[in-house]
């Protein structure tokens, strides 16, 4: 549909000429002859997505319908068109609110091209704004599934952190959904406006990895033939967002650690430093106290990380939160897959309430997805369930949840082990997948591995 301007001008021969010189581009235009006309068709709700007016006509005057239009519509584009003597006047009409001007005897050429300036200007904001209600929606507070009590409190200490520059540490076991959080932190944070670059630090592998963060210059090493930005120089303005960051190498952390001292950065294979502004926000699924205490993490490195500390609950720990991530992602692959499964069954339900998810929330994505692509019916039953979800079904209209008094805390190298092994016995010790639906790099999984020395099959 073509833009619709409002031509307003009492003198015929001017706004017929204006007229025809805007229709000659594609403009559909509506011409008046008076402001009150003009103002009318607006107040009934006309389509306009521009106004073009003089300032000198009898009655309504083109200031008194810039006032009346910026009432009702603040951010549509307005341009007065006066007589050169008046053009003072036209530049304090700008202060109150018009977008333009243009001087008589009007140059035809200007007029469509400011014109077009100004229709550009205001579809650039209304993308923007458009995009900004997307990334809200998205990443605000809300768009993080669960009402748990655990969960409250997460979002609570979120809303203390979020405006504040401190760096911050997010701790969790694999698949409950730190990257989200971190990017929820930066969104409702003062540099939302900025990128927010994530970085696995366990699927890349070190020699990599340094280059990808500090980026490097051309000759730096064989195959870097131009100059590369790294993604610390590429987070300035904004958040960086460094996932596993237990598996930095001692040499990354040394790096690292001079980084966020000094808040410069110097490429590899170069000589400038570079300054640097950025929020660092940390995630790891180790407890990196214990990795400090062996010797396996810097301690330096690590109190500058935890100068604020965010747990994200395990799924387990949550139960009742389980029923509203359900529904979330069915109604989210229903609308990815073309599907219309409406619910799941009560029994089906309660094997799920049971089930401890090794995998947490991503696990249980992945499975909805699965149900919903496969279901046979518009409604996820208990035979539906793969054969693990359903060994761990209760009596049909009995739920059972965990509860903090029959809860049991244990270590989390116990709980990290047994999440590994419970995850390759469900891919049938497929590992590239299994590390998929952990959360980790294939070579943190295969290292895992070797430390618990299970012997599992190779890699399909």
């Amino acid at each position: 549909m073509e833009p619709v301007i409002f031509l307003v001008d009492d003198d015929e021969g001017s706004r017929d000429a204006m007229r025809r010189a805007l229709e000659r581009v594609g403009y559909e235009i509506r011409a008046f002859e008076s402001a009150a006309e003009a103002l009318e068709r607006l107040e009934n709700g006309d389509p306009v997505d521009a106004v073009v007016s003089d300032v000198r006509m009898p009655g309504m005057d083109g200031y008194e319908l810039l006032r009346r239009v910026r009432a009702i519509r603040p951010n549509l584009p307005f341009i007065l068109v006066t007589a050169y003597a008046d053009v003072e006047d036209a530049v304090a009409a700008l202060q109150e609110g018009a977008d333009d001007y243009l001087t008589k005897p009007v140059k035809m050429q200007e007029l469509r091209r400011r014109v077009q300036i100004h229709l550009e200007r205001r579809a650039l904001s209304d993308e923007n704004r458009r995009l900004r209600e997307r990334l809200d929606k998205s990443f605000g507070f809300e768009g993080i599934i669960g009402h748990s009590a655990p969960m409250e409190r997460l979002y609570e200490r979120m809303r203390i952190v979020a405006p504040a520059p401190s760096t911050v540490l997010i701790v969790g076991e694999s698949g409950t959904g730190k990257e989200l959080v971190a990017n929820a932190i930066h969104q409702n944070s003062p540099r939302s406006a900025g990128s927010f670059v994530a970085v696995n630090c366990g699927a890349i592998p070190g020699e990599i990895l340094e280059s990808e963060l500090f980026g490097h210059e051309k000759g730096a090493f064989t195959g870097a033939h131009q100059r590369r930005i790294g993604l610390i120089e590429t987070a300035s303005g904004g958040t960086l967002f460094l996932d596993e960051i237990s598996e930095l190498s001692p040499e990354l952390q040394v790096k690292l650690l001079r980084v966020l001292e000094d808040r410069k950065v110097t490429r590899v294979g170069g000589s400038v430093t570079i300054p640097v502004d950025f929020r660092l926000v940390a995630a790891t699924n180790r407890n990196l106290e214990q990795w400090v205490a062996d010797g396996r993490f810097r301690q330096d490195l690590y109190y500058r990380l935890k100068v604020v500390t965010l747990e994200i609950p395990p799924l387990r720990e949550r139960p009742e939160d389980i029923p509203l991530l359900f529904r979330h992602f069915l109604e989210q692959f229903n609308r990815d897959l073309g599907r219309n499964v409406a619910g799941i069954e009560q029994a089906a339900l309660n094997a799920l309430l049971r089930y401890p998810w090794p995998g947490n929330v991503r696990e249980l994505r992945n499975l909805v997805e699965s149900l919903v692509l496969f279901a046979g019916s518009d409604q996820i039953t208990l035979e539906d369930l793969p054969r693990e979800y359903r060994s761990a079904q209760v009596a049909e209209g009995v739920v059972q949840t965990a509860t903090a008094s029959s809860w049991q805390p244990r270590p989390m190298e116990e709980i990290e082990k047994e999440a590994i092994l419970r995850t390759l016995e469900y891919t049938g010790g497929h590992r590239a997948r299994a590390a998929q639906l952990l959360g980790i790099g294939l070579r943190t999984l295969q290292r895992k591995l070797k430390e618990y020395g299970e012997i599992s099959r190779q890699d399909r």
